[in-house]
């Protein structure tokens, strides 16, 4: 492990700890510098391409988010539009990433998926969140599916770095899962350790997909 996955691991830990047992501003200045030290990770592998700087902007976004998402009511709705808009550019930095063409299966699991979550939250979610929330929802799954087709059709030379990011796609949809099933159906025992701690590996995952720049 470099020195930089180990500072964002101690910070990640530093935070879930402190959102459990406090102090608040700790748990908050940790949990941006999480999320920045991973932002500097992928910047750092490559920042000359399409794809890395999407991934990179993605990050930005979600960094965004994960401030209006330090207060839970009032900056739910601004931190759903930034990781929507974060899925956005990951979708975009995916879809360039396909080599073969599009995989379908993921898109119908990931979808499927979606619809019986939905369909469990619905009656919980506010009438005036729904829209958002269908529009964040379908943002989540297209970019789950696109990194997992991603790494069904890419050849020998990506297969890695594309693996990377299909898990931690994946690893997203469980944390925003898991996050809405908390919010909207009731307190979930130890959600936030789950939340905090599938997102960073999520997010840590996607940085690593982006291919080191030639030196």
């Amino acid at each position: 492990m470099n020195a930089l996955a180990l500072l964002a691991a101690l910070s990640g830990a530093v935070s879930i700890v402190a959102f459990q047992t406090g102090p608040w501003l700790l748990a908050a200045i940790t949990k941006a510098t999480t999320t920045i030290l991973i932002i500097v990770h992928a910047a750092r592998r490559n920042s000359d391409d399409a794809y890395a700087r999407a991934i990179s902007l993605g990050l930005i976004a979600s960094l965004a988010g994960d401030v209006f998402l330090l207060w839970p009511n009032q900056g739910f709705l601004p931190g759903l539009v930034s990781f929507l808009v974060a899925h956005l550019l990951y979708l975009y930095a995916f879809t360039g990433g396909l080599r073969r063409g599009f995989a379908l299966a993921p898109a119908i699991g990931y979808a499927i998926f979606a619809a019986v979550a939905l369909g469990f939250l619905w009656g919980d979610v506010p009438g005036a969140l729904r829209l958002p929330v269908v529009v964040y929802v379908i943002a989540l799954v297209a970019m789950a599916a696109m990194a997992a087709s991603m790494a069904l059709r890419s050849g020998a030379r990506d297969i890695a770095f594309s693996r990377m990011a299909a898990l931690g796609a994946g690893l997203f949809v469980l944390s925003d899962t898991t996050l809405a099933f908390n919010k909207f159906a009731g307190p979930i025992a130890l959600a936030n350790v789950v939340v905090l701690t599938t997102y960073w590996l999520a997010q840590w995952l996607i940085a690593y997909s982006v291919r080191p720049a030639a030196r």
